[in-house]
């Protein structure tokens, strides 16, 4: 039920996530969605065209890994972007997708290619079991588009034939993807990208 305290917990996390995130620029207007792993079958995501600076509980909708609704509410248009990550591996358990401008750019500058890799920085080690600056990331990138199915089917052929470990992709002109094993984690490796994203930026 969308009404149980687990529930309810969760969609307050994600609700105050999602303030935080508009507060950094990363949420503009009504872009962006974010969702966290409920259970094996299910995961609640923030409803289609909510303001993520002024989001509540409330605008958080509980999903099973078709992106189905759950509970009352219109789930993102972009649900099986999220989904089908949880489906793809067990240890995501967050997902935030945003429109962070470094990022965003990043996207656009890397004209013709299919990934940008980040080598050197010692913020890599924010990432989830990297242990020194002395390693290389790629980041996939993919066309937008709005046929979601298609680009969640693209995403995830590239992911599996892609070397681990892997913590995102980016949209060209669109946004980024980044999960985590929880919603702080996954916020981690956002904030740690996009930091990376305007440095590569300023070396051009």
């Amino acid at each position: 039920m969308a009404t149980d305290p687990g529930f309810l917990s969760t969609a307050a996390a994600i609700a105050a996530v999602g303030r935080d995130l508009y507060g950094l620029g990363w949420l503009p207007a009504t872009s962006g969605n974010l969702s966290v792993r409920l259970d094996r079958d299910s995961c609640a995501i923030t409803v289609s065209g909510r303001h993520k600076g002024r989001l509540t509980a409330g605008d958080i909708v509980r999903v099973d890994l078709v992106g189905e609704p759950l509970s009352p509410g219109r789930p993102s248009a972009e649900t099986l972007l999220h989904t089908s990550l949880y489906r793809w591996s067990e240890d995501i358990g967050a997902v935030l997708h945003t429109h962070g401008p470094a990022s965003t750019v990043l996207g656009l500058r890397h004209a013709g290619r299919d990934r940008v890799v980040l080598a050197g920085y010692e913020l890599l080690k924010a990432f989830a079991g990297i242990a020194t600056h002395a390693t290389r990331l790629a980041f996939p990138i993919f066309e937008n588009t709005q046929d979601i199915a298609a680009l969640s089917d693209d995403v995830l052929a590239r992911l599996d034939g892609a070397p681990p470990p892997c913590y995102g992709y980016l949209i060209r002109g669109h946004g980024t993807y980044v999960w985590g094993r929880d919603l702080d984690e996954a916020r981690r490796h956002l904030e740690a990208l996009e930091y990376l994203a305007a440095c590569e930026l300023a070396l051009r």
